[in-house]
């Protein structure tokens, strides 16, 4: 729908957008309503958006990334350091979380690199990328490159890669048990692993093979070079299994791999799942990048905030990746106005984000399909898995 006024003029003007009365005002967008419509077109375009963030926003500053890997690095060495001169069992369970979260840490470093806002030079992303994502053994450019995918049909039934909902065929032709699983916390946060090896239900291909269905020819070669990485970093995990101790490297990698594992698919499916209100997902003609972006969720994660560098800042970031992290909560900032209703404010996090816990659990117990038909659709809920949760 066209607006007729700029939205940085002073003035009002009032118009309809489905049932509610919209409100241009003071440079952004208000909606008087008794209930909003997250589904329905947003009066304003990215171009709006864009222009009202800060240009420096936009500006990588390569040391400034270099020196979040150095503070990290240093962490997770002194953890290590700190874990083999004590090494006991009253320190192993204060290590095993603390260590799993600068694993996530290193991911989101990674995942700059990946979207190329770590630094200007692509030799710099793809190295520094390639050492962080092998390091937690993930693919990078094979991740990289779905990953790419998610955010270019970020809210898309049929095109999205992360965390897509299963149509109601699709669902229906799953057994019991795998319905189970998928839904059931905390099963569900062991799931990453087993996508990077074999995608989604109803999706075929692998992260690790250069001809699965998620690359182009093109690709092959960068996807060869990840997978190579990622079994040399297995391998060493082995060949330390035999010269130390299998024990001592479950400890000290194996249960803090998990714990990252299980932050990863936590927060990237509370990203885009667990809202208050049903959120829509889009097909066809409906779907456009910008409300597909809208759809994404900003989470408060406390004392995490800092330390997952500002990954829950999430909106933006999925608008537009290009923007380093580092300003990610200024961004926001500037955009909320234009935003309007189309920007859910995040609960605040106590110091830790224990509060997230009860919007998956929610989630996972109503959110399991959409509808097969339709091009804007919102999850359903399977009745006989939902009383089985609640049982």
């Amino acid at each position: 729908m066209a607006i007729s006024t700029s939205i940085h003029h002073i003035s009002e003007k009032r118009e309809t957008l489905g049932q509610e009365t919209m409100v241009v005002t003071n440079g952004g967008y208000n909606y008087n309503h008794s209930e909003f419509d997250p589904s329905a077109p947003p009066p304003f375009k990215i171009a709006d958006i864009r222009a009202a963030i800060p240009k420096h926003c936009w500006v990588k500053n390569t040391w400034r990334s270099l020196s979040y890997v150095l503070r990290d690095v240093v962490v997770v060495t002194a953890l290590i350091v700190a874990a083999i001169r004590f090494d006991n069992w009253y320190f192993w369970p204060i290590y095993w979380p603390l260590q799993g979260t600068m694993f996530w840490a290193i991911f989101v470093l990674g995942h700059d690199c990946g979207h190329g806002s770590f630094s200007d030079s692509s030799l710099v992303n793809n190295f520094v990328g390639h050492i962080l994502h092998s390091s937690i053994l993930v693919p990078y450019h094979g991740w990289r490159i779905s990953h790419k995918t998610h955010h270019q049909n970020h809210g898309n039934v049929e095109r999205d890669e992360s965390w897509v909902p299963l149509t109601e065929k699709v669902y229906n032709s799953l057994d019991n048990m795998t319905k189970f699983v998928r839904f059931s916390v905390p099963l569900p946060l062991f799931a990453y692993p087993i996508y990077l090896w074999s995608r989604s239900p109803g999706k075929s291909g692998s992260h690790f093979h250069p001809y699965s269905d998620l690359f182009s020819p093109n690709e092959r070669k960068e996807v060869t070079v990840s997978t190579v990485c990622w079994l040399l970093m297995f391998s060493l995990l082995l060949y330390l299994s035999f010269t130390t101790s299998p024990l001592l490297i479950l400890k000290l990698y194996g249960v803090p791999y998990w714990i990252f594992v299980m932050w990863l698919d936590f927060v990237t499916y509370l990203h885009h799942h667990g809202y208050t209100q049903k959120l829509p997902w889009y097909r066809g003609q409906e779907w456009t990048y910008l409300r597909g972006g809208l759809t994404t969720v900003d989470r408060d994660y406390g004392w995490i905030n800092n330390i997952h560098h500002d990954i829950g800042t999430h909106v933006v970031h999925h608008l537009f990746p290009q923007i380093p992290h580092y300003h990610l909560v200024e961004a926001t900032k500037a955009a909320k106005p234009i935003f309007g209703d189309y920007y859910r404010e995040p609960e605040k996090s106590s110091p830790l984000p224990f509060h997230l816990i009860k919007y998956l659990l929610q989630s996972m117990n109503e959110d399991h399909f959409v509808s097969d038909t339709g091009d804007v659709v919102f999850y359903q809920t399977d009745p006989q898995l939902h009383k089985k949760h609640n049982e």
